[in-house]
């Protein structure tokens, strides 16, 4: 990465040409290719999204491939009555800011916005970004507001990834560059900012722990070498779908595979082969999702193998994790924030608790010990009766 003192003289490799990640839609407008020359980045907005301006014109760019202090060209991809939407073409100036992401797939990946940004910066913005959405917009007088509780772990976090099957990887900018004549190849990964049809082949992921690594690049190298049917995103066709891992603080670790169609002998060639390399994981589902969009929380995944659940733990609290179970995607942090919300309570043991959309049920059995009674309600009854809590008192 250049430091913010070098003046680039062409554009960087790693920025992302509209052309390349934006639907066609974005590209309808008077304003098309229109270049902003020499803007700088002000801040960071909603949604991930930066904040530049030029001739009084508010200017939205993907907060992945800028930073605030970086001075760049623009090139407008979207107009809208009040804004613009564009995207870098060539910097002039990096912010000092700036630091080394440490993926090597960001800039191009849907996983991550800010690797480029100190934490404690990410911080602040997210903060700023509370108090707006309060103070500014719905008009509310707020009091001295406590600072983020961060995080301890800033990567390898999240216990949920989910990532697409694609029979035609997404070419980054590098690869086309080159000249070269590709051939379809397939992969496994997340979607490239933008595109639903476009998915990019991932071979590193920071976001989850191991096994999910090897989980993902196991399941990919059989597939290709069996020639299964990587989804076709545009003319729904194939046979890999999606595939869901799940971690847990105990160890445990689901896997959730998700079809389009059903083949019996490549499906249970493909999950034989991932008991035998993975024989710790303690859950293995798989369902048929046939629909024309992703969505599966209507459909009942099938226990191939192991238990029906994972266990996660708080305290002396277990949950059972079921395939649809919903559950705060960071364990450790949602444990420092039920911490806060039992003691921003205050309960003194004669109240009784309403936990509105519940989940699994993590705040009412978190705070069942210090009132009279809890009644926890979700949109869902199903998810409970099939994954019931395995937790203190009501």
């Amino acid at each position: 990465m250049l430091s913010s003192r070098e003046e680039p003289t062409k554009p960087v490799s790693r920025v992302i040409f509209p052309d390349k990640w934006l639907p066609l839609r974005f590209m309808a407008s008077n304003w098309k290719n229109k270049i902003l020359p020499e803007v700088k980045i002000l801040d960071v907005a909603a949604e991930g999204k930066c904040l530049a301006r030029f001739e009084e014109r508010v200017v939205f760019v993907p907060g992945q491939l800028v930073a605030p202090g970086d001075v760049v060209d623009l090139q407008v991809v979207r107009r809208r009555k009040n804004y613009l939407e564009a995207v870098p073409i060539r910097f002039h100036h990096y912010s000092p800011a700036r630091i080394a992401p440490v993926c090597p797939h960001f800039g191009q990946c849907g996983g991550c916005k800010w690797q480029h940004l100190p934490y404690a910066q990410q911080l602040q913005y997210k903060q700023q970004q509370v108090q707006d959405n309060l103070s500014r917009l719905a008009k509310i007088e707020l009091p001295e507001i406590s600072p983020i509780l961060p995080s301890e772990n800033l990567y390898f976090y999240r216990n949920k990834l989910e990532f697409t099957f694609s029979h035609q990887r997404w070419r980054t900018p590098e690869e086309l560059n080159t000249g070269e004549v590709w051939e379809n190849e397939p992969g496994l990964g997340f979607h490239v900012p933008g595109r639903f049809d476009k998915v990019l082949d991932l071979q590193t992921c920071h976001l989850q722990a191991e096994p999910s690594n090897a989980l993902r690049d196991a399941v990919r190298d059989y597939a290709r070498q069996k020639h299964l049917a990587f989804f076709d995103l545009r003319a729904q066709a194939g046979f890999l779908r999606n595939l869901v891992i799940r971690t847990a603080s105990t160890g445990d670790v689901m896997v959730l595979l998700i079809f389009f169609e059903e083949d019996e002998e490549a499906r249970v060639g493909l999950l034989e082969h991932l008991r035998a390399r993975f024989p710790l994981v303690s859950s293995w589902f798989y369902l048929i999702n046939s629909k024309k969009n992703d969505a599966y929380q209507d459909l009942v995944p099938v226990c191939y193998a192991g238990q029906g659940f994972i266990e996660e733990q708080m305290e002396d609290l277990r949950f059972r994790i079921g395939p649809l179970s919903f559950y705060q995607t960071n364990s450790a942090q949602a444990y420092r924030l039920y911490e806060v919300a039992r003691a921003f309570a205050a309960l003194e043991g004669q109240e009784v608790v309403y936990d509105l959309y519940t989940g699994t049920g993590t705040i009412a059995n978190f705070v069942a010990r210090q009132c009279q009674k809890v009644y926890w309600l979700r949109i869902c009854a199903r998810r409970h009766r099939g994954c019931p809590s395995q937790c203190g008192p009501e």
